[in-house]
């Protein structure tokens, strides 16, 4: 799949070549995934290596030898990285379900760091400030930027796949497939940023990198789920899947007035919730009678159904056989199972968000429940973080928010090969890594310390 998508993308775009183009569109360097690729044009002049986490395949990270990035264009500003981390959505990645992934490209959408080297028509930042990253990447000045939905940026992302595919490209994301424009991520030692002055925030000196770096992605699209779905004052509400975006996904419906969560999973991540949540109510969908269902029993705890259902899970991962051989043969891309049961689950005009990954297409979509009972269905999108990020800093800065809730283990990044291993399998009662690299500071107090997941 990734190479016709690979070789789609190539054709696509030849055949655009001498037509007229839309007035928006990339005006940065795309698809620079890996200095190594082009050290002449894309390595900095010092010729300094570093060490970096690359796809290699289905099922394959590999810790790689390769180039510092340099500075491309004026807007761009070269960070050292000081904290990352690998999200459930990079499982994705690992999986191979998201298509035009190349051997060799450099993953991680969640980091911090200490800027190194700054363009020339950058002026927000500088040399020695600690920043975090957006996980996306946004120009400021088209249409979606100005009306705060950077994560819809038109000028960040050149993929005709994506074009093709979704209708319309998103904004760009770090280390997160050709997709979604084929830039080099922060799971390494050095990355470069586009439009720095926009995807940057600082980070004081009262925030250490353990709590900063999760402005990147988590707090941010958890707290979008929330809000952008809708969860008011005494609501109810369902929430399928208890990571890191499922559990503050519970912490920030309670926070909007929610009276009831109920958190649904099949493993040891319920009672993790609930030892920090503990108003949290957990449901085992493994555990629930056959012939009601997670929908059915849902309907007994709240009669009539909850107000809103939240998807912070993902479309991949199968529960039957019938989209499990679906799946794998290329009917579709994503199962509607987990759709299906909020559908089901919420009251009549309730509120269903999708949060997690679909990449493609379901089938046997229960359409006719949505309609009949108006159901809103929300494709709350990726997660506009310049929205909400600044606000969310000052709720850890008040502690409002503590991000330390979700994380579990600090691992140096040699060990980051063998923690995909063991996130995808959910071993060692994993919950949110941070990835530590040589230019990372000491542990802050109270935050995880260092360990090796080697045994």
């Amino acid at each position: 799949m990734n190479a016709a998508a690979n070789l789609a993308e190539r054709v696509l775009r030849e055949g655009h070549e001498g037509n007229n183009q839309p007035a928006e569109g990339p005006d940065v360097t795309t698809d620079v995934s890996n200095p190594n690729r082009d050290p002449s044009r894309w390595a900095d002049p010092s010729g300094e290596k570093m060490k970096a986490l690359a796809w290699m395949g289905k099922n394959k990270v590999q810790l790689v030898t390769t180039y510092k990035p340099r500075v491309i264009d004026p807007t761009d500003v070269v960070i050292k990285v000081t904290g990352s981390s690998i999200c459930g959505s990079d499982l994705h990645l690992y999986h191979g379900s998201i298509v035009t992934m190349q051997e060799g490209d450099i993953l991680g959408h969640e980091f911090c760091g200490v800027v190194d080297n700054v363009g020339p028509n950058v002026h927000n930042v500088k040399p020695g400030d600690r920043v975090v990253a957006s996980f996306h990447i946004a120009c400021g000045n088209c249409r979606y930027c100005k009306e705060g939905l950077s994560s819809m940026c038109d000028r960040t992302n050149g993929s005709e796949v994506e074009n093709v595919l979704h209708g319309q490209r998103i904004a760009g994301v770090f280390g997160y497939s050709h997709l979604t424009g084929g830039y080099a991520g922060g799971q390494a030692e050095y990355v470069r940023v586009s439009y720095g002055d926009i995807n940057l925030l600082k980070l004081p000196d009262d925030v250490p990198d353990e709590k900063g770096l999760y402005l990147s992605d988590v707090l941010c699209t958890s707290y979008h789920c929330v809000h952008d779905t809708g969860v008011y004052n005494g609501n109810t509400v369902a929430i399928w899947g208890l990571g890191p975006i499922g559990l503050f996904a519970a912490i920030f419906a309670f926070q909007a007035g929610a009276s009831r969560v109920i958190g649904i999973d099949n493993n040891w991540r319920l009672a993790y919730a609930k030892s920090k949540l503990p108003k949290l109510e957990c449901l085992d969908f493994s555990k629930v009678d056959s012939k009601k269902g997670v929908s059915g029993t849902i309907q007994e705890m709240v009669p009539g159904g909850v107000d809103v259902a939240l998807e912070c899970a993902a479309g991949e991962f199968t529960k039957g056989w019938l989209h499990t051989v679906e799946v794998a043969v290329g009917l579709e891309t994503d199962t509607s199972e987990t759709l299906n049961e909020m559908i089901l689950s919420v009251r009549k005009f309730g509120r269903c968000g999708i949060t997690g990954v679909y990449s493609g297409f379901t089938n046997h979509l229960n359409i006719g429940s949505l309609m009949q009972r108006g159901i809103r269905l929300i494709g709350n999108g990726q997660a506009p973080v310049q929205k909400y990020w600044k606000d969310i800093l000052q709720m850890i800065r008040n502690n409002e928010v503590d991000p330390l809730m979700m994380v579990t283990h600090r691992i140096s990044l040699e060990d980051a090969e063998i923690a995909y291993q063991k996130f995808d399998k959910k071993e060692d009662g994993i919950v949110k890594l941070f990835i530590e690299t040589k230019f990372s500071k000491a542990p802050s107090p109270g935050t995880p310390q260092l360990t090796s997941l080697r045994k």
